[in-house]
């Protein structure tokens, strides 16, 4: 089993700042990609930012890019998305997710819900 714990989001202003951070533990032998997804209500779930298993290679949301941006530690398993800039139309639960293995099996977060006020 893989655990996948999110933290940091919470309320803040537009043009604010938060950072959102994820842990993983349990059976993990070899995480391939980590990023983040996000959903807002009666939307659907898009991802926000993936970053590659050596930390080099990322890819985000042409919405968020610019503003937000990823990171990961192998050294402990845990990835920050630091996002900038907020806007209310990035309000949304949002979850980690890792792929795992040769077959990048997916695993995602309960999720950590940011609110981001006009």
């Amino acid at each position: 089993q893989v655990q996948l714990v999110e933290s940091g989001g919470g309320l803040v202003q537009a043009g604010g700042s938060l950072r959102l951070s994820c842990a993983a533990s349990g059976s993990i032998f070899s995480i391939n990609v980590m990023g983040w997804y996000r959903q807002a209500p009666g939307k659907q779930r898009e991802m926000v930012a993936q970053i590659s298993s050596d930390g080099i290679r990322t890819h985000y949301l042409d919405s968020v890019e610019g503003r937000f941006i990823i990171s990961r530690d192998n050294a402990d398993n845990t990835m920050t998305l630091q996002m900038n800039s907020l806007k209310p139309e990035d309000t949304a639960v949002y979850l980690c997710f890792v792929k795992i293995g040769d077959y990048f099996n997916e695993y995602r977060g309960q999720g950590t819900q940011v609110t981001v006020s006009s």
